[in-house]
């Protein structure tokens, strides 16, 4: 069970409190982390504002409270007409509902050094009092539950939410703000016009890779976890081209990936026009326990993988793999990798799955091919964006994103490129086409850093013109 809020449960807990807003949360105390001691939650948690606390019970269910004033030590009991109590899970099993105030606010919350949270003047739930020593895996918290005396339990009680019993594997308290949009962007290069996206698309359309290496078509490899949304990516670069929504990748919503073999996709400008100079290199998702692994990816970046061959999660891609390729040329291999993130899940991506990924990295900056990252799902984590991509430079839950994201992978910020792909959408829209585009006009800088340092080295005599292997 995970002890710490996904974001399906910070998305349900914004929504609660406020509908028309995105919320930041902020872990500012956590028992398994930094004691259950009273003294310490309020040294942590005290004139924080507005906070939620939430308990995971030895039973999987997940519960806690809101209050929108602070915690204090006063010795005395808070008013608070949004405070409410919640449920997120029961026994593992999603069952979110929200239990609010039925006095008015009055007494809402109680705050005393010697206590930890306390809601409720009839303690509806009090988590514990002074210090409490883990037992075993867990803390037998010292507190109790009348529930129902100040918040509305909505036909519910102590059993059916907390399962009879305040044992919990962990209790932590969480900061809320709002997220604002930004007086100013943070990026300033966009125009907005159709006149740009005319000038961006046209500038995309009409790449050609550098003259000296014999490429005719740069190849870019999509790399990201099941459900992030690299197939999404490829489609919604099609739509543009295409003048109409297209799925020609396979996607969808699954716990594997969709994307079961290695596909090289070209763009085409229209239906009759040219093919244009690059293709997107699609492979499996990656998961913490298959997927797309280093050696696989080894073998991808020097070309010897063939278009549409189907890895087999339980027999190793080798050199007897059947149309594996012998003597590939610089033009089999990968010049750009962009890596494909779900913003609304950077917080929960798995350590296995980062562990994949910097094996990856190192193989990567070995043979020099240059990385990026494009941020998908960016309207997941702030509302403003799902009404008026525009509005993405302007976001500061998208620009925290972005810098953790950077120091995630360990790239520069600048390599973060915020995109919202096509996904329920019927028609197309100019600001997604622009943000899309200028991400691919991104992704093609980095393939022409790539041949110029070949170019280079061809220059200095350390490669053949015609052997680019070395």
């Amino acid at each position: 069970m995970s002890t710490q809020l996904t974001q399906a449960h910070k998305d349900q807990l914004s929504k609660w409190i406020k509908p028309s807003k995105r919320h930041k949360f902020t872990l500012l105390y956590k028992i398994s982390r930094d004691g259950c001691n009273a003294e310490t939650f309020h040294s942590h948690c005290d004139n924080k504002g507005p906070t939620v606390t939430v308990l995971y019970n030895t039973d999987n269910s997940v519960y806690g409270g809101y209050t929108s004033v602070s915690w204090t030590s006063s010795d005395g009991y808070i008013n608070d007409a949004k405070a409410f109590l919640f449920q997120l899970e029961y026994s593992g099993t999603a069952k979110p509902q929200k239990f609010p105030n039925k006095t008015n606010g009055t007494d809402a919350i109680y705050g005393y050094a010697n206590y930890g949270p306390i809601f409720g003047r009839g303690n509806d739930l009090y988590c514990f009092k002074k210090n409490v020593n883990r037992s075993g895996n867990h803390f037998a918290l010292n507190g109790y539950a009348s529930v129902g005396k100040t918040y509305d339990m909505q036909g519910q009680d102590y059993k059916s939410v907390m399962n009879g019993h305040l044992k919990v594997i962990d209790l932590e308290v969480y900061s809320v703000e709002e997220y604002v949009l930004l007086s100013q962007p943070w990026v300033r290069d966009i125009d907005w016009s159709a006149t740009f996206e005319e000038t961006i698309k046209n500038k995309v359309a009409n790449y050609k890779p550098l003259s000296g290496l014999d490429l005719k078509q740069a190849r870019i490899l999509l790399v990201g976890q099941v459900g992030a949304g690299k197939s999404s990516y490829f489609n919604t670069i099609n739509s543009i081209f295409r003048g109409h929504i297209s799925g020609q990748a396979n996607v969808g919503s699954a716990e594997h990936s969709l994307t079961t073999s290695y596909r090289m996709y070209e763009i085409h400008d229209g239906y009759a026009s040219q093919t244009l100079n690059f293709r997107f290199c699609d492979t499996r998702g990656l998961k913490e326990d298959q997927g797309l692994n280093d050696q696989d990816a080894g073998y991808i970046l020097d070309g010897h993988v063939p278009d549409r061959y189907n890895f087999n999660p339980a027999i190793p891609f080798t050199s007897d793999a059947q149309g594996f390729v012998k003597k590939p040329t610089f033009s089999d291999k990968i010049h750009c990798v962009a890596f494909v993130i779900d913003a609304s899940t950077v917080d929960v991506i798995p350590e296995e799955v980062l562990e994949r990924i910097r094996a990856m990295q190192v193989g990567m900056n070995y043979r020099g091919v240059p990385q990026m990252i494009l941020l998908t799902k960016i309207d997941k984590i702030c509302e403003e964006i799902s009404h008026d991509v525009s509005k993405v430079f302007f976001s500061s839950a998208v620009k925290e994103c972005v810098d953790k994201v950077a120091v995630l992978m360990g790239l520069p910020r600048s390599h973060v490129l915020p995109v919202k792909n096509y996904e329920c959408e019927a028609e197309l829209d100019q600001n997604v086409n622009i943000l899309s585009l200028r991400s691919l006009g991104r992704i093609l800088n980095f393939v022409d850093d790539l041949l110029f340092n070949k170019l280079d080295e061809i220059a200095a005599g350390k490669i053949d013109a015609l052997n680019t292997n070395e």
